[in-house]
């Protein structure tokens, strides 16, 4: 605190910011000249001043936009809140508001005075210590009834380094200062020295104090404990400008009616300045209130003169339209007659030609015809359909019987039942052949196709809904209605012609000299307006009916008997339809079940070809012993011997493959019979193995044997199931030998059976590996499974040595997709995807290996799968829930990724999948991975089929000798090394390998 010179000085000074109750904001009287000026001179210069930018200066003065009243006054720059806004205080009045920086402008050097307004604090006071918010608001608010816009007295005490004032403040006689201590608002404090000056510490007065400084300040329209006291003024006199709305807000904040404002609420004496104030106040009140008056009465002048103006110049523009309208009707009256006679012949030719083109179908004759011909050619089923039907049911039932039958002497029942089932169905085919070839179908479906055509060529695609009659008895009622309406205006039009040219020829006397009969007017000219007129009124009305389109309800009534017409006629072709396929089905069985019937199935060829093989196999056995005999023997013996025996050997194996060849497709022959004719086939004879064979989808066989093979251990393949290599008619395969008892031979037999006839209905398009023979080892508990063999073809091998390019990757795996999808429209789980049983064939078809038939899916899904630092095991798995397509899938998109990124390290998040995110693809490619992996939608692998990266063109990526030689090398060793499959030497029995 600063001693100050102008101790016990006295200031008159007005109210203007009140900031707590002991602190606020006055401005002298004696300055308010200087406030008029400023608010002047702003007024001219910030409106084209320019707005601030980069720091501000906390020690220049701005010009600021006040947010309520919008006028310019001078601030300073407090806080900057943020790169847009900024705390100000308003210098000449002391409040403060947060603005935004187009709203601060630069004003020039001649207004960077010092501010009007001082700050003040009462003398001898302070807020106490932990006062409430509450309390505190009602404080600032009870000092600023007591000085906010009043003339009050100040006796200066000290000044502030700061500037701000310490004095008592005196309204009258009332001791302003002690008017807040006795509402308990502040307290007094303690004293020091002569001077009685009140020691405040500089510092911080508290968190109440500096609450509306430093705390966010909102906008004024909603504040509510400042925006009474902390408006900028133009002037210090003048009508009070207190905000007097009651307003309820969370501080409970008290406020002030204008009348409780007054001095004598206070207990104020009065004086004769008060007064003169109060006078100044209703005087100004009185001239705003007049002025405001003028403004109104102004502006309904300005109303009046733009409306009389306005209906000035309508009135001349119609005044120009009269005229220009009376002109019209003088010329006009002179060709009246012509004119009307004109258009009413050109209303009578545009009706001829309506009347000559057909309007049928506005009344919906051509729905009425087609009713009638649907109605009177109707086509219904045959009798003898139905009783055909009835006996097709019952020899189905008899077939069905016979093959569940497993009673020879039950059977042979069953069967003559079936026979003589079968000779009424015979007959009955007969005769309903004979009855369709009577009917004259074609004529009739060509009909009905005509009449469709037509119809929908009128009407467009029909609305689906419900059969009903009570639809056409509707459209019957309304054609009648409608019909009756239109004969009655066309008879009117008639008519009304009529009388029209009896006129004409009656007038034509008039007007004829030679005729010497005298004639009146009244009996020549007549009412010819009324005929003109009603002739008029006919024509126009029958071009209504006519043209005029159809309202919403006859439309509605047209469309539904459309849509039930075209429902009649589609019943009908079906009908017709379901006629020619039973008489084309029955064609077909009466003309097989002749040669069926002639010719009973024989057995003896597949018999004498199961004889040939029992011959050939002996003589192969005989051959393989002979054979190691020599090798073994300790004589030495001719090298061409035993090349000749090879050769044998050779060609006898050969046969042996060709034979059983035979015997397959003989058992086929067989198993199409047994389909549709003779189930009783495998119960009459058993010892040909037909059930097995059919059980099996044709893939079982019982004349191979392990032993008739010249296989060679593959030990590099496998390390656990027996597997051997060999060549059958120059085709390389694979043996799979399988562990079985007498509970897994049957679930081998039947898993194996399932894949098998999942692939034969697309063969090479299944998209999965073929499976060429099943057969069971006579003397040991083993199944083997022949396949073909693909060296260095999977996946993995592939990989390690030329990895697949990206367009290679993608044909690949649209065959293994091919191959998911062929698998599960089967029913079929792989459960164990990975890059060991997916196969390359020629880098670019992809097929998905056969996988092990001895376990189940939850078997073969428990098997830790990975591929690079991939685990192909999905999320659903690893929390023990079943397999299904979708975790196929899963591991799909995983060997998609691998192929994708070759060899770049991958991220998974917590759960192991992969982030696909981080890898730069094909935008198509990483849509599918993100739909397999991540996002885990309920794809299918037939929707995988059709992704887009499967669907568009790729282009060729360009050629590269060094990958096409290493891949030749590859080839050729391959080659090689089946080439000396034959030169091995030892016996193959003791070479067993597993297989994984």
């Amino acid at each position: 605190m600063d001693e100050d010179t102008h101790y016990n000085k006295v200031e008159d000074v007005v109210g203007s910011h009140v900031e707590d109750a002991v602190t606020f904001w006055a401005q002298s009287i004696s300055r308010n000249k200087d406030i008029m000026k400023i608010g002047c001179s702003l007024s001219e210069v910030c409106p084209h001043a320019n707005s601030v930018f980069g720091n501000l200066d906390p020690k220049k003065i701005y010009g600021g936009l006040f947010s309520e009243d919008k006028c310019w006054y001078r601030c300073k720059v407090l806080k900057v809140i943020s790169d847009e806004k900024c705390l100000v205080r308003y210098v000449d009045y002391g409040n403060t508001e947060i603005l935004s920086r187009s709203d601060i402008v630069e004003i020039p050097s001649d207004l960077q005075f010092s501010s009007v307004a001082k700050k003040y604090r009462l003398w001898g006071l302070q807020i106490p210590s932990g006062q409430e918010v509450t309390q505190f608001d009602q404080g600032r608010t009870f000092l600023g009834s007591l000085i906010f816009e009043k003339e009050i007295k100040m006796r200066i005490k000290a000044t502030y380094q700061d500037g701000t004032v310490i004095a008592q403040a005196e309204y009258g006689t009332v001791d302003i200062g002690e008017e807040v201590a006795k509402k308990g608002f502040a307290e007094k404090c303690k004293l020091t020295s002569s001077t009685n000056i009140c020691e405040e510490k500089k510092s911080d007065p508290g968190p109440l104090v500096l609450r509306n400084l430093k705390g966010p300040i909102p906008l004024w329209g909603h504040r509510s404990n400042q925006s009474a006291f902390s408006r900028p003024k133009g002037r210090l006199s003048g009508r009070p400008t207190l905000d007097l709305k009651n307003e309820n807000d969370a501080g409970n904040h008290v406020t002030f009616p204008k009348e409780s404002l007054t001095v004598g609420d206070f207990n104020l004496p009065s004086n004769v300045s008060l007064a003169k104030i109060k006078q100044d106040q209703k005087l100004i009140e009185e001239n705003e209130k007049l002025k405001t008056e003028k403004e109104i009465l102004l502006e309904s002048c300005k109303a009046l003169e733009s409306k009389v103006e306005q209906t000035a110049q309508e009135l001349q523009q119609e005044k120009a339209t009269t005229m220009d309208l009376t002109k019209h009707l003088e010329s006009t009256l002179k060709t009246r007659v012509g004119t009307r006679m004109k258009n009413l012949a050109a209303k009578v030719e545009l009706l001829k030609e309506i009347r000559r083109v057909n309007i049928s179908i506005r009344f919906g004759n051509d729905l009425s015809d087609a009713i009638q011909v649907l109605d009177e050619e109707c086509f219904t089923i045959p009798a003898s359909l139905n009783e055909l039907e009835i006996i097709w049911t019952e020899y189905n039932m008899a077939q069905e019987k016979i093959k569940t039958c497993q009673n020879v002497n039950e059977g042979n029942i069953l069967i003559a039942k079936r026979n003589e089932v079968q000779q009424k169905l015979y007959m009955a085919v007969e005769v309903f052949i004979l009855e369709v070839d009577e009917l004259p179908l074609n004529k009739r479906l060509k009909t009905l196709q005509d009449l469709s055509a037509s119809l929908e060529a009128v009407y467009g695609q029909a609305n689906e809904g419900t059969n009903s009659e009570e639809i056409l008895k509707k459209f019957y009622d309304w054609k009648c209605d409608k019909r009756e309406e239109f004969t009655s205006v066309r008879s009117e039009t008639e008519v009304s012609l009529q009388r029209l040219m009896a006129w004409f020829q009656s007038t034509l006397k008039a007007f004829d000299l030679s005729v010497e009969e005298s004639l009146t007017f009244e009996d020549t000219i007549g009412n010819i307006d009324e005929i003109l007129e009603k002739t008029e009124s006919s024509i126009c009305k029958e071009l209504e009916i006519s043209l005029v389109e159809q309202g919403d309800a006859d439309k509605e009534i047209i469309l539904n008997t459309y849509s039930q017409v075209l429902q009649k006629i589609h019943s009908e072709e079906r009908l017709i339809a379901t006629v020619q396929s039973k008489y084309k089905h029955s064609i077909e069985f009466k003309k097989q079940i002749i040669e069926c019937l002639n010719n009973s199935p024989n057995l003896d060829h597949l018999l004498s070809i199961k004889k040939t093989l029992k011959s050939l196999k002996a003589r192969l056995r005989w051959k393989l012993v002979e054979k190691n005999n020599l090798e073994e023997s300790d004589d030495d013996h001719d090298g061409s011997e035993i090349e000749k025996i090879k050769q044998e050997i050779t060609q006898l194996r050969k046969s042996v493959f060709q034979e059983i060849y035979r015997e397959q497709e003989e058992y086929e022959k067989l198993n199409s019979l047994v389909q549709k004719w003779f189930p009783e086939l495998p119960l009459l004879h058993p010892e040909i193995g037909l059930l097995k064979y059919m059980n099996s989808g044709g893939l079982l066989t019982m004349s191979l044997e392990r032993d008739l093979l010249d296989a060679e251990p593959m030990k590099e393949l496998s390390s656990k199931r027996p597997l051997v290599c060999s060549e059958i008619n120059g085709q390389i395969i694979l043996l799979k030998g399988y562990s079985v008892d007498v509970d897994t031979e049957a679930r081998v037999i039947q898993r194996a059976a399932t894949y098998h006839r999942a692939w034969r209905e697309a063969k090479e398009e299944s998209g999965l590996l073929p499976l060429i023979f099943l057969f069971l080892c006579k003397s040991d508990p083993m199944a083997y499974l022949m396949v073909p063999y693909y060296p260095r073809a999977n996946l993995s091998a592939v990989q390690a040595s030329m990895p697949l390019t990206s367009e290679e990757a993608l044909k690949v795996m649209k065959g293994v997709a091919q191959g998911l999808h062929t698998l599960h429209k089967a029913d079929i789980i792989h459960g164990s995807l990975h890059q060991n049983n997916v196969f390359a064939l020629n880098r670019e078809r992809g097929i998905i290996g056969d996988f092990d038939f001895t376990k189940s899916v939850s078997q073969r899904t428990s098997v830790n799968m990975m591929v690079g630092d991939l685990n192909l095991i999905s999320p659903e798995l690893k929390m023990g829930k079943p397999a299904s397509p979708s975790s196929d899938l899963y591991a799909y998109g995983c060997l998609l990724l691998w192929l994708s990124v070759q060899n770049q390290e991958f991220e998974t998040n917590e759960d192991g999948i992969p982030k696909v995110d981080q890898f730069h693809l094909d935008d198509n490619v990483k849509s599918l991975l993100c739909s397999l992996i991540c996002c885990r939608s309920s794809m299918t692998a037939e929707q995988v089929l059709n992704a887009e990266c499967f669907l568009l063109p790729k282009g060729k990526s360009p050629p590269n000798p060094e990958k096409d030689t290493e891949y030749t090398q590859c080839k050729e060793e391959e080659e090689l090394k089946m080439e000396n499959l034959d030169k091995y030497k030892g016996n193959t029995r003791s070479g067993e390998a597993n297989f994984d």
